[in-house]
Formats: C-alpha cells, sequence, structure tokens
C-alpha cells in the first residue's frame, strides 16, 4: 500500500510558521511568507491551465521566485523537470521533448534562450505578476509519486531523465539528519545551484527539518567566507575545487557556531584537508549521485585524514556493496529509499541499473577491512595504458598536492603502443615546468599512471555545481 506524508510546506507552516525559510540579500522570509507565494504562484500555474500530473520545465537561477515556484509545483501534483540553463538550445529542446514538458518556467535572464525554443509549451517568466488569489495546497504527498526529474549529464549517449520521488527526498534528508544531527541554530548555506540535486535537496531539508537556507545566486568565496566568520551558517555543501578557494582566501576561523563542510565531488586532495584540520573546519567527505536523491555515503570528520580519500560509510537507511574481497576494485552498487526508482523512458537503461533491487553506479571502487569505501573513479573516466587501470582522481590528488598547481584534470588519449595513455591539465598557481612535474609524479606513482602530456590551462571544464568534466579535456593536434 502506498505511504502518505502531509504537504511538507503545509504541515511546516502549521508547526512553526513565523521560524525563518530563507535568507537572500539581506530580506528573510519565514515559512509562512514562502507558502503564501508558493500558493501563488500555484494559482498563477493553474490559471494558465496546468493540471496534476503534469510536468513543467524550470530554468532558473538561486532566487527566492525560483524557491517559491519549485514549492509551487509540489501544491500542484506537478512534476519539476529541473533544466540547465548551460546548455545548447538543442540539448534543452531535447529534454523538453522527452519529458513532454506542458510549461516552461523561466528566470527573466534566460528569456532569450526559451524565446529559440520550439513547441506549443506554456512559457511562464519568473517576472510574471501573480494574481491575488491563492490555490487550495495539497493535503498530503503520495512517497511513490515522482516529485521531480534530473537529467545527468550524458557521459554517454543522450542523458537520461532521473526520476526523484518524495520518498527518495524524503529519506534522503532522513539519511542526511541521522548522521549530521539538527541543531536548533542551524542554517544550511546554499551557493550550488537548485536546479541540481546538491542545491535541490537543500531546499527539501529546509522544510522537513525547519532550519533556514541562506541562498546565493553563486559562488563567491570571499562573500561565503565572510558569512560563515560572522556566524551566518553552520552547515555548506561544496565540492573540492569550492572548498580550495575558500581556503585560500580564508584569513582567521570561522564562527564557532560552524558545524559541517559537506564535501561531495570526489576525493580531495590531502594537503587541501590538512590545511582545513589546522584551520579547525570539520570536513565531510561524501558520494552520492542525481540517483540516490544526493548523499548516500557520508565519511565523519574524525576520519578525515586516518581514512584519507575515503567517502565513509553508508548512510543508516542505505546499503552498500562491491562484489570483491576488501581492498579489491569492483563496481560500486547501492540500495535503499533514497535511490530513484528508474529512469524516464528508459526501460532498456532501467533493466541494466538494477539487480535484486541493487543500483549499478557505475563507479569503480573497494572496501576497506572496517567497511569504509574508496571511490576510485567513474568507469567512463577509466584509462586503461597497456592492460592497466588508471584512475584519474589518484593522478589529479598527486599532481594538486604539488604547491605550485592550483586545479588538476586528467583524462586519456589515444596511444599506439599502449591503447590509452594520461594528460594531465593544469591550471598553475604559479609558474612550474613540464619536467618539474613530471619529475614529481613519477616519484610518487607507477610509471604506467604518470601523465604522458603536460597542458597548461586558464581553466578547467566544470560543470554549474564545479565538478570537473574530464570528457571536454582534449589534447591539442598542433
Amino acid at each position: 500500500m502506498a505511504e502518505r506524508v502531509p504537504n511538507w510546506l503545509k504541515q511546516r507552516v502549521l508547526l512553526t510558521p513565523d521560524r525563518p525559510a530563507l535568507f537572500f540579500e539581506g530580506t528573510a522570509w519565514t515559512f509562512a511568507q514562502l507558502y503564501e507565494k508558493a500558493l501563488s504562484w500555484a494559482a498563477e500555474l493553474k490559471r494558465e491551465g496546468l493540471k496534476t500530473g503534469e510536468r513543467v520545465g524550470l530554468l532558473v537561477q538561486n532566487t527566492p521566485d525560483a524557491v517559491c515556484v519549485i514549492h509551487a509545483v509540489q501544491q500542484l501534483g506537478i512534476e519539476a523537470v529541473l533544466l540547465n540553463h548551460r546548455l545548447t538550445t538543442g540539448e534543452l529542446m531535447w529534454q523538453l521533448t522527452d519529458a513532454e514538458l506542458a510549461a516552461v518556467v523561466y528566470d527573466p535572464v534566460y528569456e532569450e534562450t526559451v524565446e529559440k525554443l520550439e513547441g506549443t509549451f506554456v512559457r511562464k517568466s519568473l517576472s510574471s505578476p501573480l494574481p491575488a488569489e491563492q490555490a487550495a495546497g495539497r493535503e498530503e504527498f503520495w512517497l511513490e509519486d515522482t516529485c521531480s526529474i534530473m537529467y545527468t549529464s550524458g557521459t554517454t549517449g543522450k542523458p537520461k531523465g532521473v526520476r526523484q520521488t518524495y520518498g527518495n527526498h524524503w529519506w534522503s534528508a532522513t539519511g542526511s539528519v541521522f548522521n549530521l544531527g539538527l541543531q536548533e541554530n542551524d542554517c544550511w548555506l546554499c551557493a550550488v545551484p537548485i536546479f541540481h540535486i546538491s542545491g535541490y535537496s537543500i531546499l527539501m531539508r529546509s522544510v522537513l527539518y525547519g532550519i533556514p537556507v541562506r541562498l546565493y545566486t553563486h559562488f563567491d568565496e570571499r562573500v561565503i567566507n565572510e558569512s560563515l566568520q560572522k556566524g551566518e551558517g553552520t552547515i555548506i555543501s561544496v565540492v573540492s575545487a569550492m572548498l580550495s578557494r575558500l581556503i585560500e582566501s580564508l584569513e582567521g576561523r570561522y564562527h564557532p557556531n560552524f558545524r559541517c563542510m559537506l564535501l561531495g565531488g570526489g576525493p580531495a586532495p590531502k594537503p587541501l584537508l590538512e590545511a582545513c584540520e589546522e584551520k579547525k573546519i570539520p570536513v565531510f567527505q561524501t558520494y552520492g549521485m542525481t540517483e540516490t536523491a544526493s548523499q548516500i555515503v557520508t565519511l565523519p570528520p574524525e576520519y578525515s585524514l586516518t581514512k584519507l580519500g575515503s567517502a565513509g560509510k553508508p548512510l543508516f537507511p542505505c546499503q552498500l556493496k562491491i562484489a570483491a574481497p576488501p581492498f579489491s576494485e569492483g563496481e560500486i552498487l547501492v540500495k535503499g529509499p533514497n535511490v530513484t526508482p528508474g529512469y524516464l523512458n528508459r526501460e532498456e537503461a532501467n533493466q541494466a541499473a538494477f539487480t535484486d533491487g541493487w543500483f549499478h553506479t557505475g563507479d569503480i571502487g573497494y572496501v576497506d577491512e572496517e567497511g569504509f569505501l574508496f571511490v576510485l573513479d567513474r568507469r567512463s573516466d577509466l584509462i586503461i595504458s597497456g592492460g592497466e587501470n588508471v584512475y584519474p582522481a589518484e593522478v589529479e590528488s598527486v599532481l594538486l598536492s604539488h604547491p605550485s598547481v592550483r586545479e588538476a584534470g586528467v583524462a586519456g588519449v589515444a596511444h599506439d603502443k599502449w591503447g590509452q595513455v594520461p594528460a594531465a591539465f593544469i591550471v598553475e598557481r604559479e609558474p612550474v615546468t613540464e619536467e618539474e612535474l613530471r619529475q614529481f609524479c613519477e616519484e610518487r606513482l607507477a610509471k604506467y599512471k604518470c601523465p604522458a602530456y603536460f597542458i597548461k590551462m586558464d581553466c578547467l571544464p566544470r560543470n554549474a555545481s564545479k565538478k570537473l568534466l574530464r570528457r571536454e579535456l582534449k589534447v591539442p593536434l598542433d
């Protein structure tokens, strides 16, 4: 029998209407005010003819209006399809068609992009005037219903729409709070995109926990550092590139109430973790993906150096297995109520992705004798050189430990003799020669793991949540 829970935002307003829900650029909204604005948006979408069970694309920035629209579609039982503004018109059109969108709600800055999209769907700007009346919020959410859909980056073939149910978000929030705990003064800083699971999950947890979100349109390390030093947040979600920028520009220490730097997007280099320890910054390394509605494995800070490179152990409601003995690599499989029920319109992919309830992540890793997970790399990023496996993340970690290297990315390049060889793409902190880098790597890595090429760049390709896009790293042919 399907399980139902009270409408999250409506229930939160019943319980704690006057608690702060959102801070943005000097303005604050309570949960009651957030709900009222969401109901006004729901009335506007309903006036446009949108109905329960349909799908609406959201092409939005991190703004209060976007947060309200995310809650508005939930009030109507409409599935939200989160669209990435970095995509081309063709890529957006493909997702719009695949998801059969009834409407696209967009931030005014993307109006030109929306005008180029073809089709008969409703176009609605966030700058639209809202009606005086409000729609009625739903009484309950069915946990098995799809709440949101996010498309994967599509490393192979067309991107797939990941279905995330209300139950997935509920259990993701539950698993996280079992791990991190909850304090009366908690406030989650959100400088990651809300159209990605990292940002969207923060909005869901805010309502379920009854804590505010401090929202930023984009990541600015100086602004974030100042906010954390003032005590304006207790938790923040970052990836290594963001954390590195925070540490580089940080003067002094964070406020004593700051308690969690939730670090995703791959293992952090040892020098970065040591710098955090020196500044008394509690880093919780995590492993998760769109298909698991955010983190599914997390490492508490007391293990950050003794279990260097580990993502930790599964969250309480979740399970993890690798079909190999301890320290032997294999594909990471996960199971839990936060794992997607499947991809939209992809029956073949769903059959390949699930075995007896276990989800095949496509990531390679191992567990040690104590059950701590070590993620080696994406299977799609794996470099096979002369029959040996080379994991880009391992090579990147070594390069990032060099004091002259600010950023590093590693990708495979075709080679007549070895099949593939690794190539390193470097953003310098200060000038360094190729020979210095080569010698540095040879002292720390097996020869077959050492980059055959060192390419210096002004910046590395990253997605909106600052994760490295290795597939876009190319060795210049001239």
